[in-house]
């Protein structure tokens, strides 16, 4: 039912014994994985070894409690797990941000960022790219602008969270479309 249903779009977490009815849980946790459910689990059970802990603890498992367990730490770990689900909602709508702002640069602006993130200076830039040095920083400071980005450090980290790499744009053949 849980694989078919729609789930609210909130910080949450699974606690899921190990014996379910009709599926244990690990075959579930893997089921979750496979349809891309990234909720994070914490598990009990009064029947878990040390090979199942290790397993599902593997698969991404936030806590594995062996009953009886103290209430306390039964709230514990769903703490965590809900800290850790919103930590990743944030880097998710983050990531998203990027994205979109990373699509309002223009080639050329893209193939600045590709290059700045590979540690080139804006001299170096515009010798590579067959463009004076104050283009190269106009283009720089438009795509800095664009991209939220106030250094050249956290461009770089906007670049690398992105996957951009200096082989991802290959410089215009024009050099007049600067």
């Amino acid at each position: 039912q849980f694989l078919g249903s729609l789930r609210p779009d909130v910080p949450s977490c699974l606690v899921l014994d190990v014996r379910l009815p009709g599926l244990n849980g690990l075959d579930f946790q893997a089921d979750l994985a496979k349809t891309d459910i990234r909720t994070p689990i914490v598990f009990i059970s009064g029947h878990g070894d040390i090979p199942m802990t290790v397993r599902a603890m593997k698969a991404g498992a936030i806590d594995f409690l062996q009953k009886p367990f103290r209430d306390q730490d039964l709230l514990d770990a769903v703490a965590a797990a809900i800290r850790r689900d919103q930590d990743r909602r944030d880097k998710e709508r983050s990531i998203a941000r990027l994205k979109t702002n990373f699509e309002t640069l223009t080639t050329r602006e893209r193939e600045i960022m590709t290059l700045v993130a590979s540690g080139m200076m804006s001299k170096q830039i515009a010798v590579k790219c067959g463009l004076s040095e104050i283009t190269v920083k106009v283009h720089r400071s438009h795509l800095m602008r664009k991209m939220g980005a106030r250094t050249a450090a956290e461009l770089v980290r906007m670049a690398e969270a992105l996957g951009v790499e200096p082989t991802s744009f290959k410089p215009s053949g024009n050099r007049a479309s600067s």
